[in-house]
This record gives structure tokens, sequence and C-alpha cells, in this order.
């Protein structure tokens, strides 16, 4: 069984909600957890491990166009240590993309700042009561400072939900161990 992640709200208990207030953009998608013991940091990592190269291929193209712009290059979505265990990343860290705010067992924030936006993305994991089951809901919430962020977001909003569900259903699958 594949699961597919589903458009939802975000979660009553995240902590990413104060980020929601003037928000130009937010999104949130859920699904169950193929290995419901991994921590939302985990849950996150094993989703970056299996990246499709596709999705480096366009962050690639990315980072050289928006360079010429004068904005950063972001790396790759899947550019961790696949040798390094969630349990050693602190905040400050870079996560692929995104540097490390904030993190919990049950939810991990994680971000990146330029001059024409912010992106907080929040990794939040809910058991469900007596199933031994998980849910994960990755919500991203996006500021933006200037008419450029808004241009910026134009092409990226489609693909951002495209590459959310698409990274999100490596959640839902179960140990290739098990």
């Amino acid at each position: 069984m594949n699961p597919i992640p589903v458009q939802t709200s975000v979660p009553t208990p995240s902590a990413i909600a104060a980020y929601l207030p003037g928000a130009y953009f937010h999104d949130s998608w859920v699904i169950t957890a193929g290995e419901p013991d991994l921590s939302a940091l985990g849950q996150f990592l094993k989703a970056l491990q299996a990246t499709p190269p596709w999705v480096n291929t366009l962050m690639t193209i990315r980072n050289k166009t928006v360079s010429a712009l004068g904005l950063k290059n972001l790396g790759t979505l899947s550019r961790i240590d696949p040798a390094k265990p969630a349990s050693a990343y602190l905040p400050g860290d870079r996560v692929g993309i995104f540097t490390l705010i904030a993190n919990t067992a049950d939810e991990v924030l994680l971000g990146d700042k330029d001059k024409h936006l912010d992106v907080v993305l929040s990794v939040h994991k809910a058991a469900e009561a007596n199933s031994g089951r998980a849910r994960v809901t990755v919500t991203t919430v996006v500021h933006v400072h200037n008419w450029f962020g808004a241009l910026y977001m134009l092409p990226v909003t489609p693909m951002h939900r495209l590459i959310s569900k698409t990274v999100l259903k490596v959640v839902g699958r179960a140990s290739q161990a098990a």
C-alpha cells in the first residue's frame, strides 16, 4: 500500500501556528507514517534521503537562476549526511536546504531567511490513540518581504505543492528492512 498525502489544516498543538499571522502563503499535508517510531526529525531525514533526482535538479536550476539576482544558493534538498543520526542535529545545523530552528520528538521546525522572503517548515508527528500508528503533517509558512518575494512565489507555489506531496510519500512507506 502506498499512502497518498492529503491537504489538511495546521495541527492544533503545532508550534508553527505562531508563524501563521501575516503569512503570504501556507499549506499543510498529512500522511500516516510508515515508521511511526521515528521522531519528527527522523521522518524528515527519511524523506530527504529518498528525494527524487528531479527535485534536486530543479533546486540546482533554481540556485543558478536566483544567484544571478543576488539570492543565496540553498544547495539541494537531499544534501545531508546519511550517517548522522537525528539525535545529533542541533539548532543552527543545516538539514538539506533548511536550518534547524527547534527540535522535539514530536515536532521539528526548520527554516530559511533571505532578503525576499522567510520560510518556516514544521514536521509534526502525532500518535494515533491505541493504533500504534502516527500521522505526520508537514506545514510550510512563507512571509514575503517585498515585491520580488511575491513574484518569486508565483512559480514556486505550484512546484512546492508537487514537491511536498512527492517527498512526503516517502514518510508513508514502511522501512525497507521490515
